[in-house]
């Protein structure tokens, strides 16, 4: 137990790809009183972390019987979620996948999946948050709304003042670009209007007149060819740029050849001076599922076992392309809430078959799951680490502790793990 007055700093904030490392926590005893630095989101994970969490309706060991009975008795299980919880718990979910000759997937497949597929074409021209800060010029967010996803990475990346950067407002300018005027767009430097759907067309284009060729049109996805020659310009002229990119890139048309478009043009732009690229990351720790899966299975999600080794293929073993499918016969789902969040179709089916719902708060995946095993909040009743958007390990201290009998993640994956293999043999 904590003592009775306590204010533990430097506790990194396990809600958004930025893992905020400068959070002060203020407690009473076991209890969350204050949280400095935290943004508004920051501080209602902290203070009401207690809220809305899943009831143990049975004995630890008998939900895990009846989890592993599931599994085990399982011919094709989907283990999906990991992006809000931290990697010991990644290994332990790979594990049960493996045993299982199931599949793994990661809740990237529906955010950043395109990311991956645009570097494994073209390769990573990667930046760091860091360097962000104290490097950069030219910052421009294209298709993301950090303002509101990401509440703090203004100020503390792009408007913050840096080693070479004196003024965070003065020195550096940003850019938003985007197919409506967002809230981080009205405290830009300069918002972009591109046509929704034409990203890729105006990538194309910026790096056809970045290597000189003349066009002989008067606008490209609603942006004047002019205009686009400015933002060419400006590239070329900044001392360090980079380009941070959300879902507006990589869900819309084009996806994964947006991605392939926009790091080719920040390759481009390297002949010239010095840029990186960034995905804004969404889930705390989504870049670490990725990582972990592909430390353990040589590939960063969409990972198939069915014939006892680990195959690879985006669309066929993708959570959303499965259950549209009909395939999984049972659901392991993991830190995540894929039947308020996946298309109709898709819980139809998940609504149909058995669904295990690890989790410390209730949610929409709850209410349709045949097994609910609550657990501890890890970053905040219990430690692990995580990996930021930039890919910086950062590791998640315990704070308070977790209410009586929750055990993490990783040591309920680890049980069921052990139980399914006992099942097995």
């Amino acid at each position: 137990m904590v003592e009775d007055t306590d204010m533990k700093e430097h506790i990194v904030c396990p809600f958004c790809g930025c893992l905020c490392d400068d959070i002060i926590i203020g407690l009473e005893g076991n209890q969350i009183k204050e949280n400095k630095n935290g943004c508004a989101i920051s501080k209602a994970k902290f203070l009401n972390h207690h809220d809305d969490r899943l009831e143990m309706n049975a004995p630890l060991d008998e939900l895990v019987e009846k989890a592993a009975k599931i599994i085990a008795n399982s011919k094709r299980l989907l283990v999906y979620g990991l992006s809000s919880t931290e990697n010991d718990a990644h290994r332990e979910a790979y594990k049960i996948a493996e045993v299982a000759g199931g599949v793994v997937d990661n809740t990237s497949s529906v955010c950043h999946g395109p990311t991956i597929l645009g570097a494994q074409e073209s390769g990573e021209a990667h930046a760091a948050l860091a360097e962000t800060r104290h490097r950069a010029d030219l910052v421009i967010y294209w298709g993301s709304n950090p303002q509101f996803a990401h509440p703090r990475h203004l100020s503390r990346y792009t408007r913050a003042p840096g080693f070479y950067i004196k003024d965070g407002k003065k020195d550096r300018q940003i850019w938003v670009v985007d197919v409506r005027k967002t809230i981080s767009a009205t405290v830009a430097n300069r918002f972009v209007r591109v046509a929704p759907g034409s990203d890729l067309e105006v990538l194309c284009a910026l790096r056809a007149i970045a290597r000189g060729k003349v066009l002989d049109v008067d606008e490209i996805g609603g942006i004047s060819v002019k205009e686009l020659t400015e933002i060419v310009e400006a590239m070329k002229n900044a001392k360090y740029g980079v380009l941070f990119f959300g879902l507006g890139l990589t869900q819309s048309k084009g996806r994964h050849r947006n991605i392939d478009a926009a790091i080719r043009l920040i390759q481009d732009m390297n002949v010239y001076t010095k840029w990186g690229m960034m995905p804004m990351r969404g889930h705390y720790n989504v870049a670490g599922a990725n990582k972990t899966s592909t430390w353990q299975t040589g590939y960063p999600y969409a990972v198939d076992y069915a014939r006892g080794y680990p195959r690879y293929q985006p669309g066929e073993y993708t959570a959303v392309d499965m259950l549209v499918r009909g395939e999984p016969d049972a659901v392991l789902n993991i830190a995540a809430d894929p039947a308020a969040h996946f298309p109709k179709e898709a819980v139809k089916h998940l609504s149909k078959i058995p669904v295990i719902n690890i989790d410390p708060k209730r949610n929409m995946t709850s209410l349709l799951a045949a097994v609910n095993i609550p657990t501890a909040i890890a970053g905040i009743e219990c430690d692990g680490a995580a990996t930021r958007m930039d890919g910086l390990p950062l590791y998640l201290k315990k704070v308070v502790d977790p209410p009586e009998g929750m055990l993490p993640d990783r040591d309920v994956l680890r049980m069921i793990y052990e139980e399914v293999r006992r099942m097995k043999k």
